[in-house]
């Protein structure tokens, strides 16, 4: 093994462990239980041997690192991989989750086993290509393949308006992601590449920006997902299973703020510019508005849901402030999220698997008999609201202070979320936790047991830890952010002293007689 081909070995080896599963032979129940075992063990090696890529980067260049390439079609076309700081991070945030949805399916799913390991392992290879690809198209081939998995993770193995929820789901992706390949092309045609960072130097002119960043924009901003192409979500999260809401609202809704940061604002920095005031309404919107709906959820699912959609309103207003403290609290802030929100599904999934149902009402008192999980979710729901001294903190402070440097009025508005945040969290904490246990079934409810917390663990240290001590995250992130920052102000520059300053300024202009 090499450094250069490291990310390819990451990226495939799940699909290893997905054909070993594939080929198992012998009754129903041992090859249930094989795949899981394989499932397990594969996942838990895949992240392991990530973390040799955390150890060997060096956080001193914003150059990617790890590269492999090789021709692929016509030479026009390269099979290339590679992280920098931005994008490895959320390599080791897909590979850290995976061993944990694993477990979280141990017992909770009993039928077709040996398909849903597959599912999940041809999931995860996906899901890290979207993160090492270097080149258009085979990032939008891992971009959209992404879809097919978790499309049949919830149509097969999900609740009861299950075939309702992955089709919306799909369409709704897919739909925007369409207009994503048209741009891809016109990309193509007009740079003669389709190499990322050959990409991230050309200068595309102001009104093809304006075209092309509407264009991923429609892509990136139902994966998140923003205001108003957001109600796919809480239909995905409420029908999937527990470790398929893990994965979508642990990695699968960072790839539409991945996208901002790779593609929208390094190479499309005057639309950017232009249109940020169109992401900082739908960003402020989603936040004051998906925290109130999650008020008056009586389903868990639904409240997580939706308090993911207003927490993404974070990322994006802090990814289109474009300052140095916006866009690190934005990185921080989606990784923070993807253990937080995970998290809180698998406490969700806990007494799901126990009392088969999410409505908060069927709940109460739950600290008498599970006080092990009444602590852990107490944690993961303070990290929610954003609690100094847990993770979820440290993004949304510094996505704040980001934009509050750029417009306070929107950084003023966006605070106010912290507040709803804590109305619907506690709300849903108090209701199932505190009081006195009311309800027959829940007197002989068990707390959790060492699969379960096996499985919450890794993620409450990584809560308190990252919480605590965030330097080793904002240490990788700092150049790449830096050089990101620099370049996108300086593109600015560059084409306001030649005079192109994007469709909107020039329309102004016309208006103004400036």
């Amino acid at each position: 093994m090499t450094d250069g081909n490291i990310l390819s070995l990451i990226t495939f080896l799940p699909l290893v462990g997905a054909l070993i599963i594939l080929v198992t032979r012998g009754d129903e129940a041992s090859v249930a239980r094989n795949a899981r075992y394989v499932a397990l063990w594969t996942t838990s090696i895949t992240f392991f041997v990530s973390l040799y890529i955390w150890w060997k980067f060096d956080p001193s260049t914003s150059d990617f690192q790890f590269v492999q390439e090789t021709e692929w079609l016509g030479g026009a076309i390269n099979y290339h991989m590679g992280v920098d700081g931005i994008s490895m991070l959320f390599v080791i945030l897909t590979t850290f989750l995976m061993p944990a949805c694993i477990l979280a399916s141990w017992t909770s799913i009993e039928k077709r086993v040996k398909e849903y390991m597959i599912a999940f392992l041809v999931l995860e290879t996906l899901m890290i290509g979207v993160f090492c690809a270097l080149d258009l198209v085979l990032f939008y081939l891992f971009f959209e393949g992404g879809l097919i998995p978790m499309f049949l993770i919830i149509g097969v193995w999900g609740g009861a308006r299950r075939i309702y929820a992955s089709f919306k789901f799909f369409l709704y992706t897919f739909a925007g992601s369409v207009l994503m390949l048209l741009a891809i092309m016109a990309m193509y045609w007009e740079a003669g590449t389709t190499s990322i960072p050959v990409l991230l130097a050309h200068d595309f002119p102001a009104e093809m920006q304006f075209w092309l960043w509407l264009a991923f924009f429609a892509s990136f901003a139902v994966k998140m997902p923003m205001w108003p192409v957001h109600t796919w979500l809480p239909d995905a999260h409420v029908e999937a299973p527990t470790a398929g809401s893990v994965v979508l609202a642990g990695v699968m809704l960072k790839m539409g703020g991945y996208g901002f940061l790779r593609f929208s604002l390094p190479m499309f920095p005057v639309a950017s510019a232009d249109l940020a005031w169109l992401v900082f309404a739908l960003s402020v919107i989603a936040i004051v508005y998906a925290s109130l709906v999650a008020l008056v959820q009586e389903d868990m699912k639904k409240l997580i849901a939706y308090s993911s959609v207003a927490h993404m309103g974070f990322v994006t207003m802090g990814i289109f402030a474009a300052t140095h403290q916006g866009v690190q609290g934005g990185i921080f802030q989606m990784l923070s999220h993807g253990w937080v929100s995970g998290a809180l599904f698998l406490c969700v999934g806990v007494v799901y698997d126990r009392m088969h149902t999410r409505e908060i009402a069927a709940y109460g008192g739950l600290v008498n008999r599970m006080p092990l999980y009444a602590v852990a979710f107490l944690i993961f729901t303070m990290a929610n609201v954003g609690l100094p001294g847990t993770s979820g903190f440290i993004g949304e402070f510094l996505t704040i202070i980001g934009t509050f440097k750029v417009n306070t009025l929107v950084a003023a508005i966006a605070a106010t979320g912290v507040i709803l945040a804590a109305g619907y969290a506690l709300y849903l904490y108090r209701r199932i936790v505190f009081g006195e246990i009311e309800k027959d079934t829940l007197k002989s409810i068990m707390d959790l047991n060492r699969r379960e917390v096996l499985t919450l663990a890794p993620l409450l240290a990584a809560t308190i830890f990252f919480g605590v001590y965030p330097a080793p995250i904002l240490h990788v992130t700092e150049v790449s952010v830096d050089n990101l920052v620099a370049n996108y102000h300086a593109a600015l520059e560059a084409h306001r002293v030649a005079g192109d300053t994007g469709l909107f300024a020039r329309a102004a202009s016309l208006f103004t007689g400036n």
